[in-house]
């Protein structure tokens, strides 16, 4: 009598007791080695321990039309934040630095095919804005303890133009 293990397709839940199932899917964010590779950067999970940890999230994000109206930014004030696009559509990055607790002058940019951007703790920047298409991202931020969120709300909005 064989005793036989049969091979089934992976799902996220049959997986979960041992793991996170990584699903690429679209455009790889680079290839490397030489053309050989597709690398779907960073789409796991990871634990750093007591009171906070690693998290990857997907965003999909409706596309901003231009000008754009600024009204809000916010922080996180416990840890970083990256944002890595899953196409090569351009975004919109805002940032400003602090101000007494607050931000201070916008800067915008816009990325290039592929780019993305990593925030540092406690950087003022604004919404997940995409332009043109509708766009996925894949998100490594902090969860766990504590309020990783300030918002500010201006009392005068920006306008950001082209």
């Amino acid at each position: 009598m064989s005793r036989e293990v049969r091979i089934r397709p992976l799902s996220a839940e049959a997986f979960a007791p041992f793991g996170d199932v990584i699903a690429a899917t679209g455009t790889p964010t680079m290839t490397i080695n030489r053309g050989m590779c597709d690398r779907y950067h960073n789409l796991a999970e990871l634990d750093f321990g007591p009171g906070g940890r690693a998290a990857i999230s997907v965003f999909e994000a409706r596309p901003c039309a231009l000008p754009l109206t600024l009204e809000m930014m916010e922080r996180h004030p416990l840890g970083s934040q990256a944002f890595l696009p899953l196409s090569e559509h351009p975004f919109l990055v805002i940032v400003a630095p602090d101000r007494n607790g607050a931000p201070g002058q916008p800067l915008a940019f816009r990325t290039g095919p592929g780019e993305g951007v990593n925030y540092h703790r406690g950087a003022w920047h604004g919404v997940l804005t995409p332009l043109g298409q509708t766009a996925r991202f894949a998100v490594v931020d902090r969860v766990g303890e504590g309020d990783n969120l300030e918002e500010h709300w201006f009392g005068a909005p920006y306008r950001i133009v082209d």
